[in-house]
């Protein structure tokens, strides 16, 4: 075997692993997290705050997955006339693959305020979608050990219902509230283990 036979094999079993660890981040992310309003409309923002954590505060362990696992309570400002339902997304930008969702939450009633902690959203109308861990429901942050994390709570107001189905994806979401959402804003959590 040649020198450059033996190097390109050696680039090809150097990268293979980093291909795999790659491939198995896949599904977990959420792609592109911009969204746009209906015609002619400007998204206004909406106030999100937790009695969990504070804005670009830690996050306690309960709502991790070192502790109960529970999501934290949030609340956020009223949202502009129109507003049919909201849309929850918690996602960790700073994870290895990219955008890592835990937690896909919509069809929350359009006059809510805030959901209490624990709560799964179903009391206020909401329906869950499928997390990164390929799971419904909330799981919380869960970083590399000794890696900080941030976490955004972000809220969507949006002009509709998203007609629920089984497997609702991060992705799946935004492309079926792109084009509907009238405010949005959101929470910034940290978590390490």
């Amino acid at each position: 075997m040649n020198n450059r036979l033996r190097s390109q094999l050696a680039l090809l079993v150097l990268s293979l692993p980093l291909a795999l660890m790659a491939d198995g981040c896949k599904g977990g992310g959420a792609g592109n997290l911009v969204v746009t309003g209906p015609p002619g409309v400007v998204i206004q923002r909406l106030a999100v705050t937790s009695r969990s954590f504070s804005s670009n505060g830690a996050i306690p362990v309960d709502y991790t997955c070192d502790g109960a696992d529970r999501s934290p309570q949030l609340t956020w400002s009223a949202a502009p006339s129109g507003t049919k339902s909201f849309a929850i997304l918690v996602v960790d930008p700073d994870a290895v693959g990219g955008q890592f969702v835990h937690w896909v939450l919509f069809n929350v009633h359009g006059d809510a305020t805030s959901l209490p902690d624990g709560s799964d959203g179903s009391d206020l109308g909401g329906v869950t979608g499928i997390n990164g861990f390929g799971r419904p429901g909330y799981n919380g942050p869960c970083p590399p050990k000794f890696e900080l994390h941030s976490y955004a709570f972000r809220v969507y107001a949006v002009d509709g219902l998203v007609p629920p189905r089984s497997g609702i994806t991060a992705d799946d979401l935004l492309a079926a509230i792109n084009g509907h959402v009238l405010a949005e804003g959101a929470l910034i959590g940290t978590f390490s283990h």
